[in-house]
């Protein structure tokens, strides 16, 4: 069998494929199947809820003070993870794009050993200490705490998740500050 014979064979079967497939092909036009009435599949689709006419309530920081006394600190910690993008929690521990948060509590506001430089003015102008609710209120809604402020974390809208991250963020320092009464 030489070259030629084996081209034949093989024009012969890719024919036959040809006529199958033009075959059926012709068939499903020819043919009218039933078509559905729209193309694709329906997707489930909930609705958003409607915006009520009536304000939010305004953070009250002193309901979330009152609750760091039951302030889980291993919830606070997964809370946590979200600030380590951009925050250290180690003592003596490097700043990121945010400075170290080790002994937080009670230091004045704008002052993180290494980082003076990179505060936004912002921060600068607001003095005084990180006080237990400062850091909520902070903490909760950030851009509306100190605005013009470099922070980009939207923050934290629970309550109880917030007094958890507060209790954990107490922990670290040398000596955590008393919890406000």
């Amino acid at each position: 069998m030489d070259g030629f014979e084996l081209n034949k064979i093989a024009g012969a079967v890719l024919a036959a494929m040809l006529v199958m497939a033009g075959g059926k092909t012709v068939l499903d036009i020819a043919v009218p199947k039933h078509k559905p009435e729209k193309a694709g599949w329906s997707l489930p689709i909930t609705q958003a809820k409607a915006k009520t006419a009536e304000p939010a309530a305004p953070f009250d920081a002193k309901a979330v003070l009152a609750l760091l006394s039951k302030g889980n600190p291993d919830s606070g910690a997964d809370a946590f993870r979200k600030c380590l993008a951009c925050h250290t929690p180690d003592k003596g521990g490097r700043n990121l794009v945010g400075p170290n948060l080790w002994g937080i509590v009670g230091r004045k506001v704008a002052q993180a050993a290494g980082f003076e430089a990179r505060y936004s003015d912002a921060m600068k102008a607001q003095g005084g200490d990180w006080t237990w609710e400062r850091l909520a209120k902070y903490l909760h809604r950030p851009a509306e705490a100190i605005p013009g402020n470099k922070m980009i974390f939207d923050g934290v809208k629970d309550n109880a998740d917030l007094a958890d991250l507060l209790v954990y963020m107490r922990k670290l320092a040398d000596s955590p500050a008393a919890l406000p009464q």
